[in-house]
């Protein structure tokens, strides 16, 4: 991506908002962006679109996954778990970034009112995690194999405001938010043997409100709201939203899933414009000159990230972080990673590298061929494992005739006579004795990310940055 003058200028309204002299003047910026007076005003709405842009984000989603009277799919009504049977396919559109190598086993609940019991049962050794996420995608809980390893557990998720009593052997995890997903992921070969072992697995998980805890339950059949889009992606609603309408939901978002005290400073800063916590958004405050630029600078901001965020490290055309799951006052990285891979976890259960370039630094494109050669014992070290997935320019997967979207070590892939391994990375089928080590491209530009489950910590290790990740290089 390269830096043009319009990428310069909203990373300088980075340093405007928090500094009064910069190189990119505020009489500059005005006229570049057609704002007269209210500049300031311009940079803190911008500032608040990327505040709010996870919990309107997750609040879209929940809306299009939990609308449905009863589990259909990657879908399911409040309170009832959602169990994946095989990998997402190229017509997922739910969720940016999906993986094929877990079933998601997942649910949307609300601990306002009053907690909810998870049962997981044995996992019998199989690798997997149950990261539970707070309205903000903060990843507030983790059980799993590397945390609370794969016996039987059960918790109780309380809201931020309960108090009480819970029964023996059962485990508070308290929410920040109201509103919690619980994301979890059991690894799978995809093989319809493993598949079979995997859903007797989902189907002994139990998600109950804590009053029927220990008592036979049948949850009630959600609600279908038909005004709701269930075609169009999360993130194309997100970011069609006009700057009022955004703020109006974020402001009704906060009454219930309220910010974290770190964010009291940033948040008072927010008052001019008309928002504050626990109140209804204030549309008098905000300034009518810019009001529509709002969303499109905000979200600018945010995917620019990429390219000026000291934490993104840039290593041979993979674009990196280590800061995922708990962002603190991090906003814009909390932003970056909503828009691009919602529900990403911590850095310790999983890092996420994506590459929208070679390793000469040029875009991707399914008119040219390439492989990515890993030497000798350098294959991705990770304890759980690692993948390479394919997705189109906008994140979601490429249809393509093996229905194969990601590659990993369950290929059995081959190596090569001095022990490296090439991954053949194309439209076009490379050979039959190649297609093992085959990443279908699509026709256009394409976008890769490695995903390594819970990265070794030792050497060598992508999290201190002793494992380099080798360049994608054309053929």
């Amino acid at each position: 991506m390269s830096i043009t003058r319009r990428a310069a200028t909203l990373g300088g309204l980075s340093l405007l908002a928090g500094t009064s002299a910069s190189t990119v003047s505020r009489a500059e910026l005005g006229s570049f962006l057609g704002i007269g007076e209210g500049l300031e005003d311009f940079i803190l709405a911008t500032d608040a679109y990327i505040f709010g842009y996870p919990l309107v984000t997750m609040e879209t989603t929940r809306r299009v996954i939990t609308n449905v009277a009863d589990p259909i799919g990657t879908r399911g009504p409040m309170g009832q778990i959602i169990k994946l049977r095989q990998y997402p396919d190229a017509s997922f559109r739910d969720v940016t970034a999906p993986n094929a190598d877990t079933l998601y086993t997942t649910a949307f609940f609300d601990v306002g009112k009053e907690p909810w019991v998870l049962s997981i049962p044995d996992m019998k050794g199989r690798y997997a995690l149950f990261p539970m996420l707070d309205g903000w995608t903060t990843v507030f809980q983790v059980p799993g194999k590397r945390t609370t390893g794969t016996g039987t557990q059960t918790y109780a998720v309380t809201g931020p405001g309960w108090k009480g009593t819970l029964p023996a052997g059962v485990k508070e995890y308290k929410s920040p938010t109201n509103i919690v997903w619980l994301l979890g992921r059991i690894y799978c070969t995809g093989t319809p043997e493993d598949y079979a072992e995997v859903h007797k697995l989902q189907d002994e998980f139990k998600l109950v409100p804590l009053s029927s805890y220990g008592k036979p339950y049948m949850p009630p059949a959600g609600t279908v709201d038909p005004s709701i889009d269930m075609k169009t992606a999360v993130r194309e609603q997100v970011n069609r939203m006009d700057a009022v309408a955004y703020f109006t939901l974020l402001c009704k978002l906060m009454k219930e899933n309220p910010p974290a005290a770190v964010d009291a400073p940033q948040l008072a800063k927010f008052a001019s414009i008309g928002i504050v916590p626990g109140q209804d958004f204030d549309a008098t405050k905000l300034k009518a000159d810019f009001v529509k630029r709002v969303p499109e600078v905000g979200f600018d901001r945010i995917m620019l990230q990429f390219k000026i965020n000291k934490d993104v490290k840039d290593e041979n055309g993979w674009a990196y972080t280590t800061k995922t799951g708990i962002y603190g006052t991090d906003y814009l990285m909390r932003a970056l990673v909503t828009a691009i891979g919602l529900g990403a976890n911590r850095p310790q259960d999983a890092v996420y590298p994506t590459s929208m370039k070679d390793g000469e630094g040029k875009k991707y494109n399914g008119a040219n061929k390439y492989v990515m050669r890993f030497s000798e014992g350098q294959l991705p070290p990770a304890e759980g494992f690692w993948s390479l997935t394919m997705y189109d320019a906008s994140y979601f997967f490429v249809n393509n005739p093996l229905n194969r979207y990601s590659i990993s070590a369950r290929q059995n892939l081959k190596s090569n006579p001095d022990g490296s391994t090439d991954l053949y990375i194309q439209k076009d089928p490379p050979g039959a004795d190649k297609e093992s080590n085959w990443l279908p491209a699509p026709p256009g530009d394409f976008i890769l990310m490695l995903r390594m489950y819970w990265p070794d910590e030792s050497d060598p290790s992508i999290i201190d940055g002793s494992w380099k990740i080798p360049p994608v290089k054309k053929v």
